[in-house]
């Protein structure tokens, strides 16, 4: 590990950004230009302890998961995340590991998507990043364990993970998951990600494994979902999504349509802000 040059790379990356290109307000005046270093620790979720120690050549090594964060942070293109993992004297991830990286493109849109909720997510349900919206209806799901941050994992297994749709929506839900998986399964039959999730939540799930043996296959794309949010109500929202060439990656934007009650509510949702006060899914 190469503390020094990680610690330059690292203090260069956070000067080149400013606070609107990561969806953050300007505040008040800076008297040195990029972001403020616990700005960079909120986004990559770490302590700014942790990160100043890291900045200051000082840190322990960071964790392959800690590495990641902190790239998307940082917005790096892949070539800028290569050189941070072997700064780091870890073995950058594949190219083509479809979680691996969150293109600077998809950041740059979620981050300029700031009065409707938005997210990246893989095809099997991994969460990579929100916007301040998505965490204001659906909670804070990158502040979970890295297990738990699965939306279809959550909603079998985690009887959290279906509270925030309206009781008799849920079963739709559950049916749209395990069709859209095992499409995705089926067309990786190499990659052992989708083959091992749907191992557990077929083990796990009785409801999981009984959808499953239906073989129905459904690829997830432009819906209308219902969101019973504890704090603004039920939440009709349009979600339509933009997909990654390779389709390993999925930008989702749930929008209300203009004169509805939703579209009210989530007005309100934004003043009421950011509360841990939901489930964590999407």
């Amino acid at each position: 590990m190469n503390r020094a040059e990680l610690a330059d790379f690292l203090r260069r990356g956070r000067a080149r950004l400013n606070p609107s290109d990561v969806g953050l307000a300007p505040g008040a005046r800076r008297r040195t230009p990029g972001l403020r270093r616990e700005e960079v620790a909120a986004l990559a979720g770490m302590s700014v302890d942790y990160y100043t120690r890291l900045e200051q050549s000082r840190g322990p090594r960071p964790s392959r998961q800690m590495l990641t964060a902190l790239a998307r942070a940082l917005r790096l293109t892949d070539d800028e995340r290569d050189h941070l993992f072997h700064l780091a004297g870890e073995e950058p991830p594949r190219r083509d590991a479809p979680a691996a990286h969150v293109r600077p493109g998809l950041l740059l849109v979620l981050d300029r998507l700031h009065d409707t909720p938005a997210l990246v997510m893989t095809d099997v349900g991994e969460v990579l990043a929100q916007n301040a919206m998505s965490r204001a209806l659906s909670g804070d799901v990158l502040a979970r364990p890295p297990h738990e941050r699965n939306v279809v994992r959550r909603f079998f297994l985690d009887r959290a993970g279906r509270d925030l749709f309206p009781a008799e929506d849920r079963a739709e839900h559950a049916r749209a998951h395990v069709a859209n998986l095992r499409a995705v399964a089926a067309a990786r039959p190499d990659d052992p990600e989708p083959a091992a999730l749907v191992a557990e939540l077929r083990a796990s799930s009785e409801e999981f494994a009984e959808l499953w043996d239906r073989h129905e296959v459904a690829v997830r794309r432009a819906s209308v979902k219902r969101f019973q949010h504890p704090v603004v109500g039920l939440l009709e929202l349009d979600c339509e999504l933009l997909l990654t060439d390779d389709h390993h990656q999925h930008l989702l934007i749930h929008t209300a349509r203009p004169g509805t009650d939703s579209h009210e509510r989530l007005q309100l949702l934004r003043v009421v802000g950011l509360q841990d006060l939901t489930p964590g899914v999407v």
